[in-house]
């Protein structure tokens, strides 16, 4: 099977509604491209799920801030292409910012500030307005039954289903688990700025995140502080790191708990030497032995 890429918004409509006239369902996974194996992992369970999937390959200037890396992203178009066409993705779209963007455009999704302006948003204030913004167009455009997205970006996760449910979109989204190196550093497309020395102790954030469900769900420790205070901790020991946030929030609202009384999660930020790295894990209070529901 060959692998098709487009660069236009009338060329997926076009495609997608030929595999839709088929009785084909559509998967969709959005990407900025570098691809990974945590994005092929998205597409391989896209591909088992539905008959035809669109791989969306684009960097979107509006989730990124003036001061930030838009420029310098990794752009690998070539080798996206070639991972996708061996997974077996039937479409590519690959769309210039004009395409997205054209001249005039002054319409934006603007998530509210309880979910959007904590955590990642605290720092990177425009960033889900971007996201919103840009996901909401590619469904629109690829009009698909299933999106796919990684618990990586769980605060993204949580963004896009109260966008889909607010605004009544006819699609289900699909978050699925991080996936990892052999030494537990998520995959991310970032991880390329990182040198090998820096790439070493990135790892702090996985051990700090193991660190604080260990304490939850081993040791029985219910108070937040402690367990953010224990993430600290762990990650100061590795010079090259500066923690951005560690908190620990509750799975829907974001709002961040006092006593993890039931499932929460532990999210971090961190600057590895200049790379900005995140990740998260989800917590459940340790259950006493004989203690009936």
């Amino acid at each position: 099977m060959t692998t098709r890429l487009v660069t236009r918004i009338a060329d997926v409509k076009r495609e997608v509604a030929r595999a839709r006239a088929r009785g084909d369902k559509i998967g969709f996974v959005p990407t900025m491209g570098a691809l990974h194996s945590g994005h092929l992992s998205l597409m391989k369970c896209a591909l088992k799920e539905c008959r035809y999937v669109v791989v969306s390959i684009f960097v979107n200037p509006t989730q990124f801030g003036p001061k930030e890396d838009y420029r310098k992203y990794p752009r690998t178009l070539g080798e996206d292409r070639r991972l996708c066409s061996e997974a077996g993705v039937h479409l590519i779209f690959a769309p210039k910012v004009n395409e997205m963007y054209p001249s005039g455009f002054a319409t934006y999704v603007t998530p509210e500030k309880f979910l959007a302006g904590r955590l990642c948003g605290e720092s990177r204030p425009e960033h889900f307005r971007g996201v919103d913004t840009v996901v909401l167009k590619l469904f629109n455009i690829a009009m698909p039954d299933a999106a796919y997205f990684g618990q990586k970006d769980y605060q993204q996760s949580v963004i896009i289903r109260r966008m889909v449910c607010d605004l009544n979109l006819n699609v289900r989204i699909r978050v699925l688990p991080t996936v990892r190196e052999k030494d537990g550093l998520a995959v991310s497309s970032r991880n390329r700025y990182l040198s090998s020395g820096e790439s070493k102790q990135a790892v702090c954030l996985y051990l700090a995140l193991q660190r604080a469900r260990e304490l939850a769900q081993k040791e029985g420790v219910t108070d937040a502080a402690k367990l953010k205070d224990a993430m600290r901790r762990v990650i100061a020991k590795y010079d090259l790191a500066k923690i951005n946030y560690a908190d620990i929030v509750h799975p829907q609202t974001l709002e961040s708990v006092k006593t993890v009384s039931g499932e929460a999660v532990a999210t971090l930020a961190v600057f590895v030497g200049g790379t900005r790295l995140i990740d998260n894990i989800v917590l459940s209070p340790r259950k006493e032995k004989g203690k009936r529901c």
